[in-house]
C-alpha cells in the first residue's frame, strides 16, 4: 500500500522559497532543501520534480505571496503618487530590517541565473512586467488627479521605478544604511514632482 504524503505542499514550498532566497540557486543543495523543507528526497522529487523545477515553483510562489502583497496597494483604484512614494520607503524598511540581507528573490535570480537560462529569464521578465503594470496603474491615477505632470511618459516612468527599486535592493545588500537608502528613495521619487 502506497504511503500518502504527510505534508502541506504550500508550507514546504514556502520553506523552499526561503532557502533559495537565502542561499541562491547554486548555493542551495538538495540536502539543504530536504532538511529545511522537512521532507525526504523522494517526496521532493515526486512532488516538485528536480531542483530546478522546485526553484521555478519557488519563484512563482514568491511572486504570488511576497511581491503581490507588497504591490497590492498600487493596484487599488485610489492608488496614486503617495502610494508609490510609500511603497518605495516601505522597501527601505523591509530591506534594512532583514538581518540576512536576502534582498529580493527575483533580483537575486536575475543576477545569478538569468544570464544562463532563458526560461528563468522569461519568468523573471514576466514578474518585472507585473511590477511595471502596478506602477503604471498608480501613475495613471496620479496623472489623472493632476499629482504628476502630463508631460511624463508613464510607461517609461513605470519602467524607471521598477529598475530603480531593483537597484535599491542590490545596494541594500551591500550597504543597508537606512539613512542612505532613504536619501536614494528621495531622489528616485523626485522625478514624480
Amino acid at each position: 500500500m502506497a504511503r500518502h504524503k504527510q505534508f502541506d505542499k504550500e508550507e514546504v514550498l514556502t520553506k523552499a522559497m526561503e532557502t533559495f532566497w537565502h542561499y541562491g540557486y547554486e548555493g542551495t543543495s538538495v540536502q539543504v532543501l530536504v532538511k529545511n523543507m522537512g521532507i525526504n528526497r523522494g517526496s521532493l522529487y515526486d512532488t516538485f520534480g528536480d531542483k530546478f523545477s522546485l526553484f521555478k515553483a519557488a519563484i512563482t510562489h514568491y511572486e504570488n505571496n511576497v511581491v503581490k502583497d507588497n504591490f497590492a496597494r498600487l493596484k487599488t483604484p485610489e492608488a496614486s503618487k503617495n502610494a508609490i512614494i510609500e511603497l518605495m520607503y516601505k522597501f527601505v524598511e523591509i530591506l534594512t530590517n532583514d538581518e540576512l540581507r536576502r534582498g529580493c528573490l527575483l533580483t537575486n535570480t536575475a543576477v545569478e541565473v538569468c544570464p544562463h537560462d532563458s526560461d528563468t529569464s522569461s519568468l523573471i521578465a514576466t514578474n518585472y512586467r507585473s511590477m511595471e503594470k502596478s506602477f503604471l496603474l498608480a501613475l495613471t491615477n496620479a496623472q489623472q488627479k493632476g499629482e504628476i505632470s502630463s508631460h511624463h511618459n508613464l510607461n517609461v516612468l513605470a519602467a524607471y521605478l521598477t529598475s530603480s527599486l531593483q537597484g535599491l535592493i542590490v545596494i541594500s545588500k551591500v550597504n543597508p544604511d537606512v539613512n542612505k537608502l532613504r536619501d536614494i528613495v528621495k531622489t528616485i521619487v523626485s522625478v514624480l514632482d
